[in-house]
């Protein structure tokens, strides 16, 4: 049987706004995060990192710790070897859990590691040099297998007359997830059957995790997330502290719970990497892109990740070469973070675009235009509607030629993305005989609102309100769902709820269908009845219905399948901001996004998950920078309050458009959120003030730097 999502104007609650079912739990602090568990007898415990950014471990000796009264357990991490190599300081060594908070960290204290300190470096530049010390073996700058990759032959192209063209360095700075909620869990055995409440993006991954970790069977780990805040792509696995938490707990007999410090969070638990993008690009005099060139180097501490897709957007260049490097440092590995490398590769390609339209002339939105594939007329759309709400024709023609020492600018941003759904994602919806109903996915909320989705994609299809269905998500005992990256949440789960809740529908039809003397083909749900098509004189209302399907429940169960749900979006931004010359202060004055995403389900929470995506691009712009001190090793501001994230006074206007396509299914749109923004304000600075700043973040300083370096 064919499925379809129905015609818009059929629609009453996808495509529409629906508030979030868990909104009043949330806003009235009734909701329970993990750091919110507390369960009788439930230890508290802590880890002790490493001081040492590079450090053999020669021993580790936790008597004092374990004799210490409130102590109930000690643990080496993350093995029992007891002899090691630390990388970063904030590495793993030992944990505790006590019968409170402060008897853990004072535990901590009493563990005693003879540490044989070696070289460190903690700056991607000099990783590189002959004389560094070794991060691994192989050495500390890898190139990207099958690099250089070369297409033409852009030498000569560059040489050509014809061509103009320009080349800048272009560096992003490496940014921390600092999410909201720290990562950690609660951990508890009865007997061999093990139950933690988690700060996850993947409750099935951490049960894998724990059940490979501890040789036990999945069945045996019982994982539950009932809301939690924020991972951005850095909470997928259970983690050191997530098999550490449930360590302690075997070992003490007792639940644990151990969520990590703001301290630890920024240091090992994951990071967006740094890139230095040198970018060489060229095009004839009227505008035709010809030729691309990249050598890009970047940092993930002391794992990978730090991988750029360039050229990025544009890509048809028939003359290209690029090259990319990974350098390993004495620093916290990356995590998969909120569009892996997008960001990075939109920040380099918006601005080097925005140079050479410079160059030659024309403003960056008309080269766009020229230089785009007259197949996407989806991004062709989006420069239209885009530039007429920002007022493309108000931005200065001569960059920082506006009046006064506050100056304004407009500049555009673009990015790509893939958002598709796939398999793994598994959904059942029951029909009770007293009305009440239920859609099951085990797939969690981490903010975004599939909580809401999966209860009105059911309600919808059985002719119900959101009131009528309890959506269950975020546990290990219902259905299967993805892990929430990759925007793959909703185009996932929603097709899988959507087949289980017409399976469970027609299940219902052939009940009620001998009691209305009808075919089940001829019945309809709808407005909280059960009719016969064109005949809404006999119906049932919905309890009614429900009481003739005798004492056992009706269920139907689905899994993830192609049809409905799409992948592949574009989107674009303009940024106009306020740039104070005096005193280099820079304001995000307002923000359009124009955004495609398939069939919109939840415009409400649609609309919230762009800002929160340019809320984040503004703040790695302008603001959020990892501060690594050469001399020690260290990270000097492991903080909230010298680490800074956009807040209140950031936020700028937001004009957010949707493009809804239902016929192209359920695209997710958590990543292309974040992606051109950066971009977008990046070349606004410059049309604002005639200076080019191609170092993030842009602070007021390097503001006033560049502007005096004009002067001169």
């Amino acid at each position: 049987m064919a499925v379809a999502w129905g015609k818009p104007e059929e629609r009453y609650l996808t495509g529409h706004d629906v508030p979030r079912v868990d909104g009043a739990i949330k806003v009235t602090g009734k909701a329970k995060y993990a750091y919110d568990i507390n369960l009788p007898g439930m230890l508290h415990g802590r880890i002790l990192r490493s001081p040492h950014p590079h450090a053999t471990v020669k021993s580790v000796n936790l008597t004092k710790a374990k004799a210490h009264p409130g102590v109930k357990a000690a643990i080496l991490l993350p093995t029992d070897q007891g002899r090691q190599t630390v990388r970063f300081a904030g590495e793993e060594i030992a944990a505790v859990a006590a019968v409170s908070p402060d008897i853990a960290e004072e535990a901590l204290k009493l563990i005693e590691v003879e540490y044989g300190k070696l070289p460190h470096v903690v700056d991607e530049d000099e990783a590189q040099k002959p004389e560094a010390p070794k991060i691994h073996q192989d050495g500390n700058a890898q190139p990207r297998k099958g690099d250089p990759q070369l297409r033409g032959e852009p030498d000569k192209v560059f040489a050509d007359p014809g061509t103009v063209w320009t080349e800048g360095i272009y560096r992003t700075q490496v940014q921390t997830h600092t999410s909201l909620e720290t990562h950690g869990c609660v951990a508890k055995w009865d007997g061999d059957n093990l139950t933690v409440w988690a700060s996850t993006q993947g409750v099935f991954s951490v049960r894998d995790d724990m059940a490979k970790f501890f040789n036990i069977p999945p069945s045996n780990v019982h994982v539950i997330t009932e809301v939690m805040g924020g991972g951005f792509g850095s909470k997928f696995g259970a983690g050191v502290e997530g098999t550490a938490a449930a360590r302690l707990a075997k070992e003490s007999g007792a639940p644990v719970k151990l969520m990590l410090s703001r301290h630890e969070e920024h240091l090992a638990v994951g990071n967006r990497p740094s890139s230095i993008q040198r970018i060489k690009i060229g095009a004839t005099k009227d505008g035709a892109l010809v030729a691309f060139q990249s050598k890009v180097y970047g940092t993930g501490g002391i794992g990978g990740g730090a991988g750029v897709p360039l050229p990025y957007v544009y890509e048809r260049f028939p003359h290209s070469k690029t090259e990319h490097t990974e350098v390993r440092i004495n620093a916290g590995s990356s995590r998969a973070m909120r569009a892996p490398g997008h960001p990075q590769a939109a920040f380099g390609m918006c601005s080097a675009l925005d140079e050479l339209a410079d160059k030659l002339g024309m403003d960056l939105l008309e080269l766009c235009r020229k230089n785009e594939s007259t197949q996407n007329e989806i991004r062709l759309k989006q420069y239209e509607i885009g530039a007429q709400r920002i007022g493309w024709d108000r931005r200065n023609k001569t960059p920082g030629a506006g009046p006064g020492p506050k100056k304004r600018g407009i500049g555009l941003g673009f990015g790509k993305w893939g958002g598709g759904g796939g398999k793994g994602t598994s959904a059942e919806v029951v029909i009770h005989p007293d009305g009440t109903v239920e859609s099951k996915c085990g797939v969690q909320d981490i903010g975004t609102g599939i909580r809401t989705i999966v209860g009105m994609i059911a309600a919808e299809e059985l002719g119900l309100q959101m009131k009528d269905v309890k959506a269950l998500v975020g546990d290990t005992v219902l259905p299967p769902g993805t892990g929430s990256g990759g925007s793959r949440t909703s185009p996932s789960a929603a097709p899988a709820v959507k087949l289980a809740a017409v399976s469970a529908k027609q299940k219902l039809f052939e009940k009620l269908a001998p009691v209305l003397g009808v075919t089940p083909d001829q019945l309809i749900a709808k407005d909280g009845k059960i009719s016969i098509a064109g005949d809404p004189s006999k119906a049932l209302d919905w309890k009614t219905a429900c009481a003739q399907i005798g004492s056992m429940p009706i269920s139907g169960q689905s899994e993830w399948a192609e049809g409905l749900s799409g992948g592949g979006v574009a989107g674009v931004q303009f940024a106009e901001v306020e740039v104070d010359v005096e005193t280099g202060a820079i304001r995000v004055l307002r923000v359009v996004a124009v955004q495609d995403c398939g069939l919109v389900l939840n415009h409400l929470t649609a609309v919230s998950q762009m800002n929160g995506g340019i809320i984040q691009g503004i703040s790695w712009a302008l603001l959020e920078d990892r501060i690594m001190d050469r001399p020690t090793g260290l990270m000097v501001n492991p903080n909230m309050e010298d680490y800074k994230i956009s807040g209140t006074f950031e936020m700028p206007e937001f004009d957010v458009v949707l493009m809804d396509m239902p016929e192209r299914g359920v695209i997710g749109i958590g990543e292309p959120a974040v992606i051109p923004t950066a971009g977008a304000v990046a070349n606004a600075i410059f049309n604002a003030t005639g200076v080019r700043l191609r170092e993030m973040p842009i602070t007021p300083d390097k503001v006033l730097t560049a502007l005096a370096q004009k002067q001169r």
